[in-house]
């Protein structure tokens, strides 16, 4: 009796490391492949619980979320032979991990370093083809998709696909800094140039016209106030006619007191005139004859 529950417990314990050895789970975050004496047989798994043959047969299992490589400045050259450092990241996925493992033996730090050697690559490549400004600012999304472009075929074979790439960060270098910098300001400078030359311009032809229209302004005031003053004269010049027609004498007394007035109404004017001159007809006949 005892000997046959001995027995019993030792085929149980049998199943249960054959099972053991036998099934393996593949969850919602992982890929998985079949290994036979190294050779796959099997890939994309399900997640799930799966079976396998024990000793002859293993799995090798593989993230599926998205990973990360960020490696150390790289000093790059620009198309004007300008030494910059470029500080990037790249993020991937393991989309076929038959090929990933085939490729790379299923080591994740030897995938990392070809793929981070074909986007350094690229980063030369698309850097080398730009200038600084385009490079760091102008063309910045353009740049970043024709990297992304160039290094997806590559890394395909490597069985993953390029999910982003981001240049964090471009420096110059410390031996061209001062003297890039010194481009800069001098090109700010000619664009300031620029803009307070066409200020001046501008101020130059707005001032004229203001002084053209000032101009105009005064010689239509001026005609139009020769115009009213002529037509003032003509006025007054009827009037007197039609007084003088009515009137000769009385008009000729009229003005007579009128010079009289403009000629002797100012305290210290001296007047040398014979009292027998014309000028003093009316004042010599006070008594009003004629």
């Amino acid at each position: 009796m005892n000997s046959g529950r001995f027995g019993l417990f030792i085929i149980v314990g049998l199943v249960i490391v054959v099972a053991g050895l036998s099934l393996f789970t593949v969850n919602e975050r992982e890929q998985a492949i079949k290994l036979r004496v190294g050779e796959v047989v099997q890939g994309a798994y399900e997640p799930g619980l799966h079976w396998k043959i024990p000793i002859i047969e293993n799995v090798r299992k593989f993230s599926d979320r998205i990973l990360t490589i960020s490696d150390r400045p790289e000093r790059i050259f620009t198309a004007e032979n300008e030494a910059l450092e470029v500080d990037f990241f790249v993020k991937y996925r393991i989309t076929d991990p038959v090929r990933f493992y085939t490729s790379t033996g299923g080591v994740r730090e030897v995938a990392e370093m070809r793929l981070g050697d074909i986007v350094k690559n690229a980063v030369v490549t698309e850097f080398g083809k730009r200038t600084v400004s385009a490079a760091i600012s102008l063309e910045r999304a353009e740049l970043m998709q024709d990297l992304l472009g160039r290094a997806e075929g590559t890394a395909a074979d490597l069985g993953v696909d390029l999910v982003d790439f981001r240049v964090k960060q471009v420096e110059f270098m410390d031996d061209v800094r001062s003297s890039v910098y010194a481009q800069m300001e001098a090109e700010r400078k000619r664009i300031a140039d620029e803009r307070r030359a066409e200020g001046r311009a501008n101020a130059t032809e707005m001032r004229a016209n203001a002084d053209r229209q000032v101009t105009i302004i005064t010689a239509d005031a001026y005609r139009d106030s020769e115009k009213i003053r002529g037509e003032g004269d003509a006025l007054a010049a009827e009037i007197y006619a039609n007084a003088y027609n009515k009137d000769p004498e009385f008009y000729a007394f009229y003005r007579s007191i009128d010079a009289y007035r403009n000629s002797l109404g100012k305290q210290g004017d001296i007047l040398v005139l014979d009292p027998n001159n014309e000028f003093f007809r009316y004042l010599n006949k006070s008594d009003g004859s004629r």
